[in-house]
C-alpha cells in the first residue's frame, strides 16, 4: 500500500528562494509516496504570496494564506492542522537544507524503525561549530555555541542523548501529534515538537543532513536575544507542562 507526505512549508518574505524550493520539492522523485505539498504564506511584502499564488493557480500545491505574519511556529501549526498525509515533514522555504536528503529522512519511517526521524546537522561533523558561518564569525561563534549548550541542557532534561533537537527538518508520522496540544508561534516550536513527542514515547532517531547556513543580509530571520530567550522557556516550560 502507497504512503502519503504532507510537505509543510511556511513562507514568509523568501522571493529569492521559494520558486527555486517549490521546484526542487516538485521534482524529487518518492517512488511510491505521494506528495501533498502545503504552504502557508504569512503576507510577505517581497512578493513571495504572488509566487505561491501561481503555484497554486496551477494545481501544483495547497495554499493557506495568513492575514498577517504571526511567527513560523504558527504558521506550521497552521499546516498541521489541514495535513492529511501519513507522515508529516517540514521545510522552510529557503535553501539551507538540500530537498535531496528526504529519501534518507523517510527511510527510517519506511523500514517501521521509527515513528519520528530528525535530520541531523551535526552528525558527520568535525566539530560542534557546523553551521552560521555566514553570519560573521563572532555571532556564528555566539549562536554555535549558544545552541550548543541548550542542545546539552535539553538532553540532560529530558534524559536523551540527541545531536540537533532545534534542526528544521522533522519527520514524523501524522498518528504522534494525536493528543498533543502545540503552543509555540515562533521558532521555539522546534523544541516544542520534540520535547512533547519524546514525553509522549515517540524518541526520535537523528540522520545527517546538509545544511547551507545563509545570512541576515540574505533572509535570516531569527532574532538572537528574542528567539534565545523563547527556546530556552520552552525547553523548561514543556518538561513538565501538560502535552
Amino acid at each position: 500500500m502507497s504512503k502519503s507526505l504532507s510537505i509543510i512549508i511556511p513562507a514568509y518574505n523568501e522571493k529569492a528562494t521559494v520558486q527555486i524550493l517549490l521546484e526542487k520539492v516538485l521534482a524529487l522523485s518518492l517512488q511510491d509516496i505521494q506528495k501533498e505539498i502545503i504552504v502557508i504564506e504569512s503576507l510577505s511584502t517581497d512578493g513571495t504570496r504572488e509566487v505561491v499564488q501561481d503555484y497554486e493557480k496551477r494545481g501544483k500545491l495547497r495554499a493557506l494564506y495568513e492575514d498577517r505574519p504571526m511567527g513560523k511556529g504558527h504558521a506550521v501549526k497552521t499546516g498541521l492542522k489541514v495535513a492529511s498525509g501519513d507522515w508529516i515533514l517540514i521545510q522552510d522555504a529557503d535553501l539551507e537544507y538540500d530537498v535531496a536528503d528526504y529519501p534518507r529522512l523517510l527511510e527510517p519511517l519506511v523500514r517501521g524503525q521509527t515513528s519520528f526521524v530528525l535530520g541531523s546537522r551535526h552528525l558527520g561533523k568535525q566539530d560542534w561549530r557546523y553551521r552560521r558561518t555566514a553570519v560573521g564569525r563572532g555571532l556564528g561563534f555566539v549562536m554555535d555555541f549558544g545552541v550548543w549548550v541548550y542542545t546539552l541542557f535539553f538532553n540532560l532534561l529530558y534524559g536523551m542523548r540527541l545531536t540537533d533537537p532545534c534542526t528544521m527538518y522533522k519527520v514524523f508520522r501524522r498518528q504522534c501529534l494525536d493528543g498533543i496540544h502545540l503552543k509555540s508561534d515562533g521558532f521555539e516550536l522546534d523544541w516544542e515538537i520534540v520535547a512533547k513527542l519524546s514525553r509522549k514515547g515517540y524518541p526520535p532517531i537523528e540522520i545527517p543532513v546538509s545544511y547551507h547556513s545563509r545570512s541576515f543580509k540574505d533572509g535570516k530571520k531569527i532574532k538572537l536575544w528574542r528567539d534565545a530567550w523563547r527556546s530556552l522557556r520552552a525547553i523548561i516550560q514543556f518538561r513538565f507542562a501538560p502535552l
